[in-house]
């Protein structure tokens, strides 16, 4: 004879009688535990906001696990743009093209698609001091950061 195996899956435990401010301590325990910043503060703002549009349970649901995973991606984004130590923060909406008019705007739109990253190929910016080698790399840089991209990045004076 052979003893079954038996698969445990979480279960909602139903929790009558709880009182709205034991739920919502409940709520900001748990989200402590999940490590789910974004929702503990927003969660009774979505809860009422829900309410008034009369969104189903699956649809608040949705709603504070979207506004979870956009902040997680924000974050993410400042994170890696901060990991590249970019000079300053410039942005290829903000790029001045006439900055440097020999700089043609296509290729730094070609640039800022990252497919030379994609085939493994690198990028070299090689000009005299202040002919705007960080002029163009910044704002691209900034922007494959914010498409989940890392950036390495040693200029000549980084060497040691």
């Amino acid at each position: 004879m052979t003893a079954a195996t038996s698969t445990t899956t979480p279960t909602l435990g139903r929790r009558r009688g709880l009182t709205e401010e034991a739920a919502a301590a409940a709520v900001d325990t748990a989200c402590r535990r999940l490590r789910l910043p974004t929702i503990r503060p927003v969660v009774d703002d979505a809860v009422a906001a829900a309410t008034k549009d009369q969104l189903t349970y699956t649809g608040l649901l949705a709603e504070l696990l979207l506004a979870e995973v956009d902040d997680r991606d924000r974050r993410s984004t400042l994170r890696r743009v901060k990991a590249a130590g970019f000079p300053r923060e410039k942005y290829l909406e903000d790029f001045d093209h006439d900055a440097n008019p020999n700089i043609n705007p296509a290729t730094i739109h070609t640039l800022a698609t990252g497919q030379w990253i994609r085939r493994g190929e690198p990028l070299c910016l090689i000009g005299d001091s202040g002919t705007g080698k960080t002029h163009c790399e910044t704002p691209g840089g900034v922007h494959l950061a914010s498409k989940r991209r890392r950036r390495v990045s040693v200029g000549a004076g980084d060497r040691d």
